[in-house]
């Protein structure tokens, strides 16, 4: 007997309660369906099933292969449908949520190599710094930037960026430069609204030991993009992801403080339904996107690096 054939069996009388639940799905006799279930424990050298006339459960062999029966034909299931959307050119409309900063700095480049890749393919971008849900709100990816919860969503790692503090020469040359996080104290620091602890900045001291220094300033805001335009202006310290930043550090406009104390990089992740069933055009776009993000200059800036 075909043992694919006979692991769905097994799983669908499992699911069902009994030997007659598969029997009735997939059109056999009891006794047929009772031969496909004798044969995989003749494989095993192990019961998988306990059956009485009114009641089946799993042996503690058969909890285990039960999970792993689940996955193999999960698995061939999603490979059959990869292999028939292959068939045809993708299409339709894709659905992005990214980030405000990371979306309007980062991500027009990358789209628009995608829609001339794929010219069947529309896309729908969100650049917003709400938190999506991707199946309420019916978007395919989301890209998302720190820390990941726990949301039953798949995640691909598409790179880092380090946090990093910058000046604009002016200000260091009128104010002097920090040599410590401790002297931001008495520095103007503007800080982004949307982070967890807008006036808490973070650094990584000797031995591994975090630092957290209280700053404060005149300059609150939720982009980054301006507080890097204000702080080019001569006016402040910026602190945010070297992605944000990377446009005045390339340009010599913002230069890194605080070097020899880097923080620790924050993660970026392309977040999607599931892998089951994923269309072609999703598939297609995470692995246009992943290469990309882990080229890009800001995926390696550190603050020691100018």
């Amino acid at each position: 007997m075909d043992q694919l054939t006979s692991m769905a069996v097994f799983v669908k009388c499992v699911e069902g309660g009994s030997l007659a639940a598969a029997a009735r799905h997939f059109g056999l006799s009891n006794a047929m369906v009772g031969k496909h279930i004798h044969g995989l424990e003749q494989r095993l050298g192990a019961r998988l099933l306990n059956l009485t006339t009114r009641h089946l459960s799993l042996t503690q062999v058969g909890q285990t292969y039960h999970l792993r029966c689940q996955q193999i034909l999960a698995d061939v299931a999603e490979a059959d449908a990869e292999a028939g959307t292959l068939q045809t050119a993708p299409r339709g409309t894709l659905r992005v949520s990214a980030p405000l900063n990371l979306g309007e700095l980062h991500l027009g480049p990358i789209i628009a190599d995608f829609m001339r890749t794929y010219p069947e393919i529309e896309v729908d971008a969100e650049l917003s710094d709400r938190y999506v849900h991707l199946l309420d709100e019916g978007v395919d990816v989301a890209i998302r930037v720190g820390r990941l919860g726990d949301s039953g969503l798949v995640a691909r790692r598409l790179g880092s960026s380090a946090m990093m503090a910058c000046a604009a020469p002016a200000y260091l040359r009128r104010r002097g430069t920090p040599a410590h996080p401790d002297e931001l104290v008495g520095h103007e620091c503007f800080t982004f609204s949307l982070a967890a602890q807008p006036e808490v900045w973070w650094f990584d001291g000797q031995h591994g030991k975090e630092l957290a220094v209280n700053v404060r300033g005149r300059l609150r805001a939720t982009s980054m993009k301006l507080l890097a335009s204000v702080a080019s202006a001569g006016l402040g310290i910026v602190f945010g992801p070297g992605f944000a930043l990377a446009p005045w550090i390339d340009n010599g406009v913002l230069v890194p403080v605080l070097q020899q104390y880097p923080s620790r990089p924050l993660e970026i992740h392309a977040l999607y339904p599931g892998r089951r069933h994923l269309s072609s055009k999703v598939r297609l776009f995470i692995d246009f996107l992943a290469p990309r993000f882990a080229a890009a200059a800001w995926n390696e800036l550190r603050a020691g690096v100018a």
